[in-house]
C-alpha cells in the first residue's frame, strides 16, 4: 500500500498541474513534473502514475495541433525507442526503488547540462552566422538517421524509466529546424503514442495498479484545468524566465533524489 502524506498530496497537485501547462502552453517543463512525483511516492510507483496523466495531457496537444505533423521524423523514431523502451522496462524491473530515484536524478541533471551546452552552441551558431563556412562532408540523410538513432534510443529509455524523454525529444525536434506548429504536432503524436506504449510495460511490471489509479484519478481535473489555462496564458508568460525557472528546480530536484 501506497500511504500518502498531505505534504506529499500537495508536492502530486502541483505536478499534476504542471503536467497540464507543459503539453498547452510551457513545453519543457515535464521534467519538473518528475521531480514532484517521485519526491511525493515512491519513485517505481511515480512513474506509473505519472504515465496517466501524461495520456490526458497528451490528449489535449493531439486535439489542437493534430493537422501538423512530420510522419517521416515519427517513422524514423520508431525502432530506436521501441529498443529505449525495451532496455527501461528490463531496468526497471530489476532495479531497487533507491537505484531507480538515483537514475532518474542523474539523467535528469545530464539533460540539464546537455541542455544548457546545446543552448550555448547555438548562441555561438548565430555569432557566426557572418562569417563563410565549409559545408559538412557526412551525409544529411546519414547524419539525421544517426541522430534519430540516438536520440530515439535515449529518448524511449528516459521516458520508460522516468518518464523525462521530453527533453531529449524537444532538443531532437529543434535540430530538425520544424517550424512551430509542425513541431507540437509532431511532439504531440510522438508522446501519445510511446506513453500509450508504455502502459502494458507498467501494468506487467505491477506499477500501473488499482491504487495508483485511484490517486490518478484525483488529479485528472487538475491535469485538465491547467491545460486551459496554459492554452489562455501560451502568449502571455516571458519564456526565458520560465524556462531559467524550471531549469533551477529540475537542478534542485534532482539533487535531492541523489542524496
Amino acid at each position: 500500500m501506497v500511504e500518502i502524506q498531505a505534504l506529499s498530496w500537495v508536492l502530486l497537485g502541483a505536478g499534476a498541474l504542471v503536467v497540464g501547462l507543459s503539453k498547452t502552453a510551457l513545453p519543457g517543463a515535464g521534467t519538473l513534473a518528475v521531480v514532484l512525483f517521485a519526491m511525493a511516492l515512491p519513485a517505481r510507483e511515480s512513474t506509473a502514475a505519472l504515465l496517466v496523466l501524461l495520456l490526458v495531457g497528451d490528449l489535449f496537444a493531439i486535439s489542437m495541433y493534430r493537422k501538423t505533423v512530420d510522419w517521416a521524423i515519427l517513422r524514423r523514431l520508431i525502432w530506436p525507442v521501441l529498443l529505449g523502451v525495451a532496455v527501461g522496462t528490463v531496468f526497471l524491473g530489476i532495479a531497487s526503488d533507491s537505484a531507480v530515484r538515483r537514475v532518474i536524478g542523474v539523467i535528469l541533471l545530464g539533460l540539464l547540462v546537455f541542455t544548457l551546452l546545446r543552448r550555448r552552441g547555438a548562441t555561438d551558431q548565430r555569432s557566426s552566422r557572418q562569417t563563410p563556412t565549409r559545408q559538412p562532408s557526412t551525409s544529411p540523410r546519414r547524419a539525421a538517421r544517426a541522430a534519430g538513432f540516438g536520440y530515439g534510443w535515449l529518448g524511449g529509455f528516459t521516458t520508460m524509466v522516468a518518464n523525462a524523454g521530453g527533453p531529449v525529444m524537444s532538443m531532437y525536434l529543434l535540430a530538425m529546424r520544424l517550424d512551430v506548429k509542425t513541431f507540437l504536432g509532431t511532439a504531440a503524436y510522438f508522446f501519445f503514442a510511446v506513453n500509450l506504449l508504455k502502459v502494458p510495460f507498467q501494468i506487467g511490471l505491477g506499477l500501473l495498479n488499482t491504487q495508483i489509479l485511484s490517486i490518478v484519478m484525483l488529479l485528472v481535473p487538475l491535469v485538465v484545468a491547467a491545460a486551459f489555462l496554459g492554452r489562455w496564458i501560451a502568449g502571455r508568460i516571458s519564456q526565458t524566465v520560465f524556462e531559467r525557472l524550471v531549469l533551477g528546480l529540475t537542478a534542485v530536484g534532482a539533487v535531492n533524489l541523489l542524496v
